[in-house]
């Protein structure tokens, strides 16, 4: 879940407009855009209201297992009320940025590797182990960039409880952010939308295309496919000429 704004004319003034949108991943891996609403995409209960009239509209709560976000205030909290069953996975890459934010910047480059290294773990177990050692070693040195982590470690390793072969998808919250910026590449040349409905309108028809896109690309099947693939090139390449 993700908002992204735009200029619209609203009466006869020009306005910016947040949109906030969700993608959804069925059980196969195929994703679908879920639903489109103007909001402030910085309140919480914006998206309460987004939330509760994706349910109106049929998105049954016990069948949302995850939800993927950043770290705007309150938004955890709304979406678990919202979607009780659901877990949260806290976008890595956001944590990483406010993390980093704490940090001098010739220490920067060093724990941000240490950052990867927790991450990108072989597994929970190892990633906390990460975690300690980073604590350890910055807790006197930088000791809020340290704290920034710990509110949110948790959260960032929900993934590992998902199978690895969608790890990769999981991690942040990329899949949303390349739909926000196919949203502002084909709505760019157009510079100011002519109203809310006309909007709704050109945003639903770059969802359905991007939506054809990505049936090709399942999330979670690419590693399925690689034995399969493997054995095709070792059959093509050891062909007697």
């Amino acid at each position: 879940i993700d908002g992204v704004n735009f200029n619209m004319r609203i009466a006869r003034d020009i306005e910016t407009v947040p949109i906030l949108a969700a993608i959804g991943v069925t059980k196969a891996g195929h994703r679908l855009v879920l639903g489109l609403q103007s909001g402030d995409k910085e309140s919480a209960s914006n998206w309460r209201e987004f939330f509760k009239d994706l349910k109106v509209r049929g998105l049954d709560p016990q069948n949302v297992t995850l939800g993927i976000m950043d770290g705007l205030p309150g938004l955890e909290a709304v979406f678990k009320q919202e979607f009780p069953s659901a877990k949260v996975q806290r976008c890595q890459v956001h944590v990483a940025r406010n993390v980093l934010a704490k940090v001098p910047k010739k220490l920067k480059g060093e724990v941000a590797d240490d950052l990867r290294s927790i991450f990108y773990a072989s597994s929970r177990k190892k990633a906390m182990e990460f975690f300690e050692q980073f604590k350890k070693k910055w807790k006197d040195t930088i000791p809020s960039a340290v704290s920034c982590l710990e509110r949110s470690i948790n959260a960032c390793l929900t993934f590992f409880s998902f199978p690895e072969e969608e790890w990769i998808s999981l991690r942040t919250t990329n899949i949303i952010e390349r739909l926000n910026k196919e949203f502002k590449r084909r709505t760019k040349p157009m510079e100011i939308i002519a109203g809310e409905t006309a909007c709704y309108r050109l945003l639903a028809f770059i969802s359905l295309r991007m939506e054809l896109h990505w049936r090709s690309n399942p999330i979670g099947k690419v590693r399925n496919n690689l034995p399969f693939l493997k054995e095709l090139a070792y059959e093509k390449f050891t062909q007697k000429s």
